[in-house]
């Protein structure tokens, strides 16, 4: 069996501001919206391309520590593609995101971007060679 990403999670201080800005920024849609019996607001979003984006709040007596929004070690960040990348990183950044580098232009062609989403989220815009 070929293994495949069922889903990416993100916690939040807001799930319900982070899903609602992802609607708006990426098109996903809200699936479901629950508080699970550990404390936590739990919100199922999906992309256009049918990838879940989980977005959860802290559980009962759960302390995060805080976001962070800048290049680091672990999970870093996770990319969505664009047809447009200098247009997608303004209209991103007119509904709250934080211009982080780029469009930097790969030996291919390819182009790609950084920003931070609202909640210290590091996401990575990819335009493909045209």
């Amino acid at each position: 069996m070929p293994y495949k990403v069922n889903h990416i999670h993100i916690k939040s201080k807001n799930p319900k501001d982070t899903a609602e800005w992802f609607v708006k920024a990426f098109n996903v849609k809200i699936m479901s919206e629950t508080v699970r019996p550990v404390g936590d607001t739990f919100i199922v979003t999906q992309t256009e391309g049918g990838l879940a984006i989980n977005i959860s709040s802290e559980r009962t007596g759960e302390l995060l520590g805080p976001s962070d929004d800048d290049a680091h070690y672990g999970l870093e960040h996770f990319g969505f593609d664009t047809d447009d990348i200098v247009s997608d990183i303004e209209r991103l950044v007119n509904l709250g995101a934080v211009y982080k580098e780029g469009p930097v232009e790969l030996p291919d062609g390819k182009k790609i971007a950084f920003i931070g989403a609202p909640g210290g989220i590091r996401i990575e815009l990819i335009q493909q060679v045209s």
